[in-house]
């Protein structure tokens, strides 16, 4: 029964409030070229996603970090479902680190340029490393936030992959903390390879913020691993505090 309301009723909803959302953040990014409406739209739309698939989202640490600061949130990456979680549980300005593919794509790509998220290569290192030492100018200098899946995909298995580098050397460039992030069951919700979201309850589990300040590019490695720890540390709590 479930498998029939999602064929016959979430999915095409899904596909419906994607495109009606996805137009109207596009007519908005022609006179909001800060991104901050255009954000707003993506939550409503992220939002519009959870509600439609039954999902039940639970949010713990909020309290640990200030909706106007600015940061680099790091998080697990299990499933398609990680950005409408992430969009509708962190009320913070942010943009996401996405790969470079994504934004030579038709109508994303466009959108995602004009909403003011990152591009950054996987297959060229020092194209790599240019674009992390240019998202921390922009994180420093717009005093927003980025949000970063630092596995570099999603994990195939649940289990948490080893962490590349680029959130450590962007946050250590832009001198501003980062926040380890844990996401638990968006695996169940939206399996890998699969187009059927489950209702579910999902995990949001943030942790304390690492200083940057002070912090030389040499370091990032150290705090990389530091990072890793506090996100599996985070994995492995069994509380949560807060629901939408």
């Amino acid at each position: 029964m479930t498998r029939i309301r999602a064929l016959l009723f979430t999915a095409p909803l899904i596909v419906l409030a994607t495109v009606v959302y996805g137009s109207i953040n596009l007519l908005v990014s022609l006179f909001d070229p800060t991104g901050r409406k255009q954000l707003t739209i993506a939550r409503a739309w992220a939002r519009a996603l959870l509600a439609i698939g039954g999902v039940r989202l639970h949010v713990q640490g909020l309290d640990k970090i200030d909706a106007h600061g600015s940061y680099v949130f790091v998080a697990n990456h299990l499933s398609y479902m990680d950005t409408p979680v992430v969009l509708s549980a962190i009320p913070v300005q942010f943009r996401f680190l996405a790969k470079k593919g994504l934004f030579r794509i038709p109508f994303l790509g466009h959108h995602l340029k004009r909403a003011g998220h990152v591009p950054v290569s996987r297959d060229n290192p020092r194209e790599a490393l240019r674009a992390m030492s240019e998202a921390g100018q922009i994180v420093r200098q717009r005093r927003i936030s980025l949000l970063v899946f630092p596995e570099g995909g999603r994990s195939p298995y649940g289990q948490l992959r080893p962490f590349k580098e680029g959130a450590a050397l962007i946050a250590i460039k832009a001198g501003v903390p980062l926040v380890p992030v844990a996401l638990v069951g968006t695996r169940e919700i939206l399996p890998m390879g699969s187009m059927e979201v489950r209702p579910g309850r999902v995990e949001v589990r943030i942790g304390d913020p690492i200083p940057t300040e002070g912090l030389t590019p040499a370091e990032r490695s150290r705090l990389t691993t530091q990072l890793y720890d506090r996100v599996r540390d985070l994995l492995e709590a069994r509380t949560y505090t807060h629901s939408q």
